[in-house]
């Protein structure tokens, strides 16, 4: 019954709500009343949404920054790629450089490995007996010599640096031609010259050269500078101390000079060949217009030479 008598209540009030404007300042006032009934019945869904969403922007900042490293690492190795690609790009415009100033034939070999043992300076480098080194090669780089190929490989080959102390190269003064021994020390950063005369012309900062003696290294190549001239009266011979010029801890890319290939009477042989063959392409040159003359003149200027050596003797 008492449900009966209020459902009939809220059906009247809802007529009465619709038809006329009697209930609407009671409704307003009702409304202001359960506004923070309201509030607190939506603060858990609007709690829930406000955690959700910072949760997936922490997400979504953690990824980007965890992205932003990984460029930024990225573009760090490119920028040392590119620094060290400038570097190397430098390198080998000196050593392009070094190239056109020298005279013979070179190849362009870069360094692949180092002797492990501290007392032994030997190189190891990417060209071998296929690319045409042969043993006794003078190598180069950049700045000057430095050193020779000892051991040779099919596809590799060791350079002994000229500061190994089993090497030695003959070397003079390039301001006024003073013959000396360079003889190496064990130590990277000096030469010693030996029998140097106590009185010899020889100062600080003289440009020491190869002099080219024993066929083995080419003339003119720079090979270190005189740091030090120590003279002792009571000493036959001064003490003189030189630097490298060649960067032998630093340069990666050197040059093989193919100018003493050949033995000495490999190249005598060689010349003479080759002057015998140019005096044979003058004569068939000549031949062609004057057929019968020239076989005839041959064999007289033949037969006139030993007779002449004949009297002279």
């Amino acid at each position: 019954m008492r449900l009966l008598v209020l459902t009939v209540v809220c059906v009247a009030l809802m007529v009465v709500d619709a038809r006329f404007d009697t209930l609407k300042p009671v409704r307003s006032q009702l409304g202001l009343a359960l506004t923070p009934f309201y509030w607190l019945a939506d603060l858990p869904v609007r709690a829930w949404n406000t955690a959700t969403q910072q949760l997936t922007s922490t997400s979504e900042l953690m990824a980007e920054n965890e992205r932003l490293k990984a460029e930024a690492l990225l573009m760090q190795r490119r920028l040392q790629k590119l620094a060290m690609l400038t570097e190397q790009n430098v390198r080998l415009r000196e050593l392009l450089n070094s190239a056109a100033l020298v005279d013979d034939r070179v190849l362009v070999a870069e360094l692949i490995g180092l002797d492990p043992n501290p007392f032994t300076h030997r190189l190891l480098i990417d060209k071998g007996e296929k690319d045409g080194v042969f043993l006794g090669q003078p190598v180069l780089d950049a700045s000057g010599l430095m050193g020779q190929v000892v051991e040779v490989m099919p596809y590799a080959a060791r350079v002994l640096l000229i500061t190994d102390v089993t090497h030695s190269i003959p070397v003079q003064v390039n301001r006024n031609g003073l013959r000396a021994i360079a003889v190496g020390t064990g130590d990277p950063d000096y030469l010693e010259l030996r029998h140097v005369a106590d009185t010899a012309d020889i100062k600080e900062g003289d440009l020491l050269v190869s002099s080219g003696l024993g066929q083995r290294f080419p003339s003119g190549y720079p090979v270190a500078q005189v740091k030090e001239v120590v003279r002792d009266s009571g000493q036959p011979f001064a003490i003189v101390r030189a630097t490298p010029t060649a960067m032998l801890n630093r340069s990666r890319y050197l040059l093989l000079v193919f100018s003493d290939a050949r033995s000495p009477e490999e190249r005598s042989a060689a010349a003479a060949q080759a002057e015998v063959e140019a005096e044979a392409g003058r004569r068939e040159g000549g031949g062609g217009d004057q057929p019968a003359p020239a076989p005839e003149a041959s064999p007289a200027a033949a037969a006139a030479e030993p007779d002449e050596e004949g009297a002279q003797q």
